[in-house]
């Protein structure tokens, strides 16, 4: 907004406003010229100031006399939208920071919060790129997940890792994880089904 008045050539007057007469019947011809021009000029100021807002912020500035109220109101606002915005920053870092995989949770899940506190930030401003959230999600891993990492980090470059390969990488580890927990449950279910049958075919040879 500051550019556009600038650019109108109004800034000056929005910054430092104009000094209104006690009493405008006392002015010379000239000084009421003067005067008549200031106040075209601040509220062409003004004007363009109201054509930049939205509803809820034109609300606050509607009663403004001159630009330069209109603009100190407008700062004020604005001071307190900032406050607003650095706590909720503050909380979204800590929770950027603490963030960890729960034992039970899967990586397509804790990925997902992750990501989601990501993109909090980001619509804050916050500068979080992929590398420092491939970072993070890799130190945020469980235990269990440590030969994971160590192979991603041996085979991969993080610099230029983007958050869905990574996490593409470290769903394959994880479908990879379950194959071998339930190959073992298969072959003991297998010898049991096995033995049952042995079981059986002594009894009916003996039963013969």
């Amino acid at each position: 907004m500051k550019a556009i008045l600038g650019s109108q050539d109004v800034w000056d007057i929005v910054d430092k406003g104009y000094t209104k007469p006690f009493n405008e019947e006392t002015l010379s011809s000239n000084e009421n010229e003067v005067l008549l021009k200031t106040r075209k000029k601040d509220q062409q100021a003004l004007t363009l100031i109201h054509q930049c807002l939205d509803d809820g912020m034109f609300e606050k500035v509607d009663d403004a006399t001159t630009s330069k109220e209109a603009w100190e109101i407008l700062q004020n606002s604005l001071q307190g939208v900032d406050k607003v915005k650095k706590i909720k920053l503050q909380t979204l870092r800590a929770d950027f920071e603490v963030l960890k995989i729960k034992e039970t949770e899967s990586i397509s899940d804790f990925c997902s919060r992750l990501m989601a506190v990501v993109n909090q930030l980001r619509r804050y401003e916050e500068e979080v790129d992929d590398v420092r959230a491939v970072e993070k999600i890799l130190r945020s891993l469980a235990p269990k997940f440590d030969y994971m990492v160590c192979a991603i980090e041996e085979s991969k470059d993080l610099d230029s890792m983007m958050v869905e390969q990574l996490v593409g990488s470290l769903l394959a580890h994880e479908e990879k994880m379950k194959r071998r927990k339930e190959e073992p449950l298969e072959k003991l279910l297998k010898t049991q089904a096995s033995f049952k049958v042995f079981e059986g075919e002594k009894s009916y040879k003996g039963n013969g």
